[in-house]
């Protein structure tokens, strides 16, 4: 991370960086790119790591807002269309780690149809009237922790580390099926539950969703050869960890 005069010029980690991409460690709250949803924003991942390397970049894949974790960009317009390719065809394994209510299995298959979230304002090819999609995602479960406060009806609360391993690329999916299965991201506040997420607000000041990606297996799309990025979650997201006794996750 480069710094001038004490001011930080990329507020994210270079993770991978060669001729044809670069991959950086976006934090929790950025845009990739500009969004007529986010008006207000004056800062996106593009724009800063476009200042940072002086090339300019090409979104891939998404990364909602509130996610952190590992961000692929590709550096020429024919190199982002083969990735999105890759992504699309779901020749991409990408891994995530999450915290969320509730003690889940000790691993298991979520296979749920999602129906399409467009953004009416960015999305406009759409399809308002678009069936349910087929959306699988994998996951394991790393750690649990009950703490005895209560919150809601229950007079202590539970809570689970897990990874998992999306294996379609539906709009918000891991948030949507954890919230399918009963076991919601904290910090969710579109499809989390509430009570939890101003407890973990409250208790550890968290004002994040608890949700990180932090790894991508692909093909490199020059090189042929197989490219594996990977980074922990965050710092904000590692605190949490840390104080619910998983380590730093």
């Amino acid at each position: 991370m480069r710094e001038s005069g004490g001011v930080c010029l990329l507020p994210m980690d270079i993770l991978y960086l060669d001729d044809w991409l670069v991959a950086v460690h976006k934090p929790s709250g950025l845009l990739v790119h500009r969004s007529l949803i986010d008006k207000h924003e004056t800062r996106f991942a593009l724009q800063l790591v476009r200042e940072h390397i002086g090339r300019r970049v090409y979104p891939v894949h998404r990364l909602d807002k509130p996610t952190s974790g590992i961000l692929l960009l590709a550096l020429d317009p024919a190199i982002a269309r083969e990735l999105g390719v890759q992504f699309a065809g779901g020749r991409v394994a990408k891994t995530y780690r999450a915290i969320v209510r509730g003690y889940t299995e000790q691993a298991g298959v979520i296979d749920y149809a999602l129906r399409e979230e467009p953004d009416k304002l960015t999305d406009a090819l759409a399809e308002a009237d678009k069936p349910p999609q087929p959306a699988i995602t994998h996951y394991r479960r790393l750690g649990t922790v009950e703490i005895p406060y209560p919150v809601g009806r229950y007079e202590s609360a539970r809570y689970s580390l897990v990874e998992l391993q999306p294996k379609t690329g539906r709009r918000h999916q891991i948030r949507r099926h954890m919230k399918h299965i009963f076991h919601p991201v904290v910090g969710d506040t579109t499809h989390g539950d509430g009570r939890h997420n101003r407890f973990f607000r409250d208790r550890f000041g968290n004002r994040r969703l608890l949700l990180a990606a932090t790894e991508l297996r692909l093909v490199h799309p020059c090189s042929g050869e197989p490219l594996a990025i990977g980074a922990p979650p965050a710092a904000d997201f590692r605190h949490i960890a840390d104080a619910l006794g998983w380590g730093p996750a």
